[in-house]
């Protein structure tokens, strides 16, 4: 999923530091998603009743951000958390039982709508490259505050990771006006899924590691 950069304001030069997302900050950081993603057309899809979707994606982000560190996932955010990422690190192997019950309560926010993100994962989920990686599970920033470099902030401190450790990173996008953001920091397309009956399309991206040597594009 991704929110990053394509509406909003001003750009502005200077970047906010960035950090990984504190207890506390939860909730103002599930808000400010919920704005970046609300009429993102992957999640219009797995929520479609306008009335209760802010209030299930509220639901939904306050999960992922919760669960991120207890499934040794990285959740990097700026002050005030107008921009948030969420990764997960590479695996050595299938996700264990633990792992698996904990995407239960997931379903549950879902409700009718968990069969139809089930055919989507099952769609998607044969294309996800099995070489270990750095997956990006999601992208967000707050629309008032986009294009001010506060997405490539908080993407910066796991792509220094991959290329630090020689390890390639992944991500699904769902607008297409979001590839070239990605193309600016190494991430190609290396396949598309198109949702069946829908007008979704998801570009799958791939970036192999950058040598030390070599300037993060910012």
């Amino acid at each position: 999923m991704d929110a990053s950069a394509n509406r909003g304001a001003t750009t502005m030069p200077a970047v906010q530091p960035v950090h990984l997302v504190r207890p506390e900050e939860v909730p103002a950081a599930a808000s400010s998603l919920v704005r970046a993603f609300y009429d993102d057309p992957l999640l219009e899809y797995m929520f479609p009743e306008a009335r209760t979707r802010r209030r299930a994606l509220h639901r939904f982000f306050t999960l992922q951000l919760r669960q991120t560190p207890k499934e040794r996932g990285l959740a990097y955010t700026t002050e005030g958390c107008h921009s948030t990422a969420l990764w997960v690190p590479p695996r050595t192997g299938p996700p264990g039982a633990r792992e698996m019950i904990a995407q239960v309560p997931k379903l549950y926010i879902l409700g009718r709508r968990a069969g139809a993100a089930l055919r989507l994962v099952q769609l998607v989920e044969p294309r996800h490259p099995r070489k270990p990686h750095y997956y990006l599970g999601g992208l967000g920033t707050d629309p008032s505050w986009q294009h001010r470099g506060l997405g490539s902030a908080v993407l910066a401190p796991v792509l220094e990771r991959c290329d630090r450790e020689g390890k390639p990173a992944y991500l699904e996008v769902s607008v297409e006006a979001n590839i070239a953001f990605y193309n600016r920091h190494g991430f190609e397309v290396i396949d598309e899924v198109s949702v069946p009956e829908t007008s979704i399309r998801l570009w799958l991206m791939w970036r192999d590691p950058r040598p030390s040597s070599e300037p993060e594009d910012t």
